[in-house]
């Protein structure tokens, strides 16, 4: 769906996703079955060679708010909007968005292994930044595009991310099943530049009051060990 929108359209599409949004959770329920933040991995990444720099990427719905969530992460030095896990290189927007490319909105976090290790990435993303039990939506938005994934880039991300979902879904951490893919990264590709920063630069929009702000109150509420402004 097109989230960009203004004046009286904003008012009419804020309604319109605060009624799917409480008929969501009327219908489906808390998928948490706990408040505050999941327990971390048992199992890590290990840093290696005095590594001073690492790259992630998560897929939780529209990218603008898992963005800015880990925005506010210390130890990351920059989150980026973009596309991965489709078939087509260089994809734009709107082509994603017709859930014809494969790919998922995803985020590209960049981060310093010595300040945030992979593991806390992870716990984040599983805690505030997306539901991991709604299959191909998160919130109001739908299709593929929207799927919960991990887009591992070795071995290592890859048995970390594996052995974390075991871990939750043996504690019944939610109520519902995980949904996550877990899949190797095949390629990266950077959201247009309008994309990036979203949050920041429009606060106040209906969408991102209803969706994304609540998420970076639950990580400064959740993390305060690694929140920055």
């Amino acid at each position: 769906m097109t989230r960009s929108v203004s004046n009286f359209a904003a008012v009419l599409a804020a309604i319109t996703v605060a009624l799917v949004l409480f008929a969501a959770k009327l219908t489906n329920g808390a998928s948490r079955t706990s408040d505050g933040p999941v327990s971390a991995p048992s199992f890590d990444a290990q840093v290696t060679g005095g590594a001073t720099e690492d790259t992630a990427v998560f897929a939780g719905g529209c990218f603008w708010g898992v963005e800015a969530v880990y925005d506010h992460v210390k130890g990351v030095k920059r989150a980026i909007s973009g596309y991965a896990g489709g078939n087509v290189a260089g994809p734009s927007y709107e082509q994603v968005s017709t859930g014809d490319t494969g790919h998922a909105e995803s985020v590209e976090v960049i981060y310093d292994p010595s300040q945030v290790s992979y593991g806390k990435l992870l716990q984040i993303f599983f805690s505030v930044a997306h539901d991991p039990t709604q299959l191909n939506r998160q919130g109001p938005d739908h299709g593929t595009q929207y799927r919960s994934a991990i887009f591992f880039r070795n071995a290592q991300q890859q048995q970390v991310a594996e052995s974390y979902i075991k871990q939750l879904t043996t504690a019944k951490t939610f109520s519902r099943p995980i949904v996550t893919q877990v899949a190797k990264l095949n390629g990266f590709f950077a959201a247009e530049e309008y994309h990036q920063n979203y949050l920041a630069q429009h606060p106040d929009q209906p969408y991102i009051v209803i969706n994304d702000q609540p998420k970076i109150a639950a990580l400064k509420k959740q993390f305060p060990d690694v929140w920055q402004n």
